[in-house]
């Protein structure tokens, strides 16, 4: 028979477990090393995200940054004078060709490169970033290939430098992910049996945007897989423990036919238009099987050609589940805790009792103006670059690690060979050789 469980008695000694993680733990009243000496970064694309970036980075006591680059002028040239006029000198500006960030990573004296370029650039800078001396935190997806995985994890074990996916906002900038995160620490859902995410993201207009980014339309035309995998494989990764206790074992990948994109260009510039008849090698729809050596698993989708609202997030434990989705709200449910069998309860209360320490102490001061550029336009500094600070200050590897980084972007390529094979299972490659058995979960203060 089933022991009945006391919800009144189960949130009072919930809440005295969650209240009695001890601040100092976190490592946020830590006093950083160097402090005497500003932290030099320099830029690799200071467009739309990128310029993100920087505005984010120019607002932090101690940064400066001595070196931009960009193939575009007005970029390169907006980011100069934002430099400029945040009262640092004028820094060093490379942009004579696609490859001039090598000319940038041999020249300058830096400690961080950030790079918010195309997605072909992502490795290419990485590395020449590590053989140079410096560490660098890409945009997503850190690699497109298994050749260039092992060469960013090869060259950072080499180096000693680091290439992270550090400034990924979707796990920390998540509205309820932390405090997901933390219930799932904490024990509230029991063992996690599987995770529904993905990138479902209508973007149309953006791939038909030559304003925007040119360069992601043709990665529809070429590639046909998931090819986006990041934003989810942050929150998924951690909740999950992947490299930390568990590893990516096997894939399966599969896509639809591809309609929307030709029904799309001829919607909006005419049955004339190339692109109305250009054959698209992705799918419409993607979805990727991803199962665990211990035996957990992820449905990760991959949609951002048809119309729709955001996707689903699940998590799917031994003992309740949690949901959140655009326009549906958050909800959770405990077994035998819930007020009503087998009836989702909002999730709003819970996700308040159970704020991540890190996120509920971090109280950063307003800055006078809102951060520019694609991305957050708070008038604070994210998280997510207050920790990057912090890491190099300290002189850490961010908590999203090397091998974390190439993992989550390692589900692109794998994706599709398993398409290319009509649903093939695909092995995980092991990027850690091994050091996932004996690595602590994914903490904020390493």
């Amino acid at each position: 028979m089933k022991k009945k469980i006391d919800r009144r008695n189960f949130m009072r000694t919930t809440a005295a477990a969650t209240g009695g993680i001890a601040f100092s733990q976190l490592g946020m009243a830590r006093t950083y090393m160097n402090e005497e000496r500003p932290l030099r970064i320099g830029f690799v694309g200071v467009g739309s995200r990128g310029s993100y970036h920087l505005d984010a980075a120019l607002g932090i006591e101690g940064v400066v940054v001595p070196a931009l680059c960009d193939i575009k002028d007005a970029p390169l040239y907006q980011a100069k004078r934002w430099v400029e006029e945040a009262g640092q000198p004028t820094p060093g500006l490379y942009g004579k060709s696609d490859t001039d960030f090598i000319r940038m990573c041999e020249t300058e004296e830096l400690d961080v490169v950030i790079c918010s370029t195309s997605w072909k650039w992502h490795a290419p800078v990485c590395l020449a970033a590590m053989k140079n001396g410096k560490h660098v935190v890409s945009e997503v997806p850190i690699i497109l290939t298994l050749d260039e995985a092992w060469e960013v994890v090869e060259t950072s074990e080499k180096t000693g430098k680091w290439a992270t996916l550090a400034l990924e906002q979707a796990l920390l900038e998540s509205r309820y992910a932390m405090s997901v995160l933390n219930m799932i620490q904490q024990g509230l859902f029991g063992n996690i049996i599987h995770i529904t995410g993905g990138y479902v993201h209508d973007l149309r207009m953006v791939k038909f945007n030559p304003e925007e980014e040119p360069w992601r339309l043709q990665h529809s035309v070429d590639r046909n897989g998931n090819l986006y995998p990041d934003h989810p494989m942050n929150r998924i990764m951690a909740m999950m423990d992947i490299n930390h206790g568990d590893r990516l074992d096997f894939l399966v990948s599969v896509s639809s036919g591809a309609a929307m994109l030709n029904d799309y260009a001829e919607q909006y510039f005419g049955d004339a238009h190339p692109y109305a008849t250009q054959k698209m090698a992705q799918g419409d729809t993607n979805v990727s099987l991803i199962r665990t050596v211990k035996g957990k698993l992820i449905t990760l989708n991959f949609d951002t050609n048809t119309p729709h609202p955001r996707g689903i997030f699940k998590v799917q434990g031994t003992k309740g589940s949690f949901i959140t989705g655009s326009g549906l709200g958050s909800h959770l449910y405990l077994d035998g805790i819930s007020p009503e069998p087998h009836q989702w309860e909002d999730a709003e209360k819970w996700a308040q009792q159970y704020q991540h320490p890190l996120v509920k102490n971090y109280n950063p001061a307003p800055r006078k103006n809102a951060i520019r550029g694609h991305g957050s336009q708070g008038k604070t500094t994210p998280l997510t670059w207050h920790l990057l600070v912090k890491a190099l200050r300290e002189e850490k590897m961010p908590f999203f690690d090397v091998y974390d980084s190439v993992t989550s972007s390692a589900v692109s390529p794998l994706s599709e060979m398993s398409v290319a094979g009509k649903g093939q299972s695909v092995s995980f490659p092991d990027f850690t050789k091994g050091k996932w058995e004996n690595q602590p979960p994914i903490n904020f203060d390493q």
